[in-house]
């Protein structure tokens, strides 16, 4: 029988979106941010994390989901991808799941207006549960990637 997943469990509107937890550093409030200019739209800023710049993306804004007002749920979580930090701003982290591996289905083409392409797979938890788990090597596409780590000081 395959590894279950452990996986940090997000919301973005009302859907529940899943993160490996071995690529989650931190998961924080919101911290201010510093603009960089000549970014894409999605980049909200860099933030200054225990002395460490890291870029900040606002997730519905990656996903092309209409974007909103942050509120006091609203988190940064804070993952590694290829060696590069990067915060994803979320409406809300809720919980951490075990996602038993054969729960796992590959992802239809499209999920709550969100390209295949971003995901790992859909997982059913218990009787109603969706979770869309994300791949974050494509939510950090490469050529976004290397203009990430151009902010790095």
């Amino acid at each position: 029988m395959g590894e279950d997943l452990k996986v940090i469990v997000f919301a973005l509107g009302d859907e529940e979106y899943g993160v490996d937890v071995e690529r989650v550093q931190t998961i924080e409030r919101m911290l201010p941010m510093t603009r960089v200019p000549k970014t894409p739209a999605f980049v909200k800023g860099v933030v200054n994390l225990r002395g460490v710049v890291t870029p900040v993306i606002d997730l519905r804004s990656r996903f092309g989901l209409e974007e909103r007002e942050y509120t006091d749920q609203t988190r940064i979580i804070i993952v590694a991808v290829n060696e590069l930090e990067v915060g994803l701003i979320v409406d809300s982290a809720n919980d951490v799941l075990d996602v038993a591996e054969n729960a796992i289905e590959d992802p239809p083409e499209v999920v709550g207006g969100i390209k295949a392409k971003y995901l790992h797979g859909i997982a059913k938890v218990g009787e109603d549960r969706l979770l869309v788990l994300l791949n974050l090597r494509e939510v950090l596409n490469k050529d976004e990637i290397i203009q990430l780590e151009q902010f790095e000081v």
